[in-house]
């Protein structure tokens, strides 16, 4: 990998890394717990790609793919008291390596020579899997499997747009940078707008219009760290818009 291309993945692995280390943090885990969950964040998506190709995975050649989760963990344990009600951030550093490890996933594949919708397919398991990791460790629901949740789909845009700009020979390290950044954007806006998929079509049934028995509610999922911004982080937003247009 060259040198700048290596700068943006060491960029992700710390952006991932420091939302596990936050989450950590606002889950009362102590130093040494909160590093693991900073290690699997950063790493598991690369880790998990590498295997499927067959090699040795990057994180475990390239010893400085260590240092990352190690700073990040540092960083958040001087934090102290401020890191404990962390949320927003720990969204914002998921959003960044999300962008970031969706394009630069895209590329190792496609260096690999695989076919672009395998490359496509690997570039979003990149990109979601160390967060999926680390919100299983610390018994948060997985954004990716959140209904009130676009995740995947900035993903998905970024791998494919890696794939085509790959095809194109556009893709380098600048050209990356900007599509992480698209990435980033999209999924920080669908989730400052609650933008959602649409849910599984209900109230009918093939074998006729016969009214369906009433179901129990599902059990509330509890308080998860993903959930929709707070009406008082809306209203600030859009007030400081105004004022920037005004």
């Amino acid at each position: 990998m060259e040198p700048l291309m290596l700068a943006l993945d060491l960029m992700g692995v710390f952006a991932f890394a420091l939302s596990g280390n936050l989450l950590a943090a606002r889950k009362d885990i102590d130093i040494m717990g909160s590093l693991v969950l900073g290690l699997a964040a950063g790493l598991g998506g690369g880790i998990t790609r590498d295997v499927i190709l067959g090699r040795v995975p990057a994180s475990l050649a390239e010893p400085v793919y260590l240092v990352p989760p190690v700073l990040s963990a540092g960083l958040v344990y001087l934090l102290g008291q401020r890191a404990h009600r962390a949320r927003v951030p720990i969204i914002v550093f998921d959003a960044m390596g999300l962008g970031v490890f969706a394009i630069t996933g895209t590329g190792i594949a496609l260096e690999a020579g695989l076919p672009v919708p395998s490359c496509v397919l690997l570039g979003v398991l990149t990109g979601v899997g160390g967060g999926i990791v680390r919100d299983v460790l610390a018994n948060e629901i997985p954004a990716v499997f959140n209904g009130s949740d676009i995740y995947l789909l900035p993903a998905l845009l970024g791998a494919i747009c890696a794939a085509a700009a790959w095809s194109l020979g556009w893709l380098n390290p600048l050209t990356a940078l900007a599509l992480a950044a698209v990435v980033f954007a999209f999924r920080m806006v669908a989730w400052f707008l609650q933008w959602q998929v649409p849910s599984p079509m209900r109230g009918w049934s093939l074998r006729g219009r016969r009214p369906e028995p009433r179901r129990p509610r599902p059990e509330p999922r509890g308080r998860s760290v993903f959930r929709r911004p707070s009406r008082s982080l809306v209203r600030a937003v859009r007030e400081r818009f105004r004022g920037t247009r005004s």
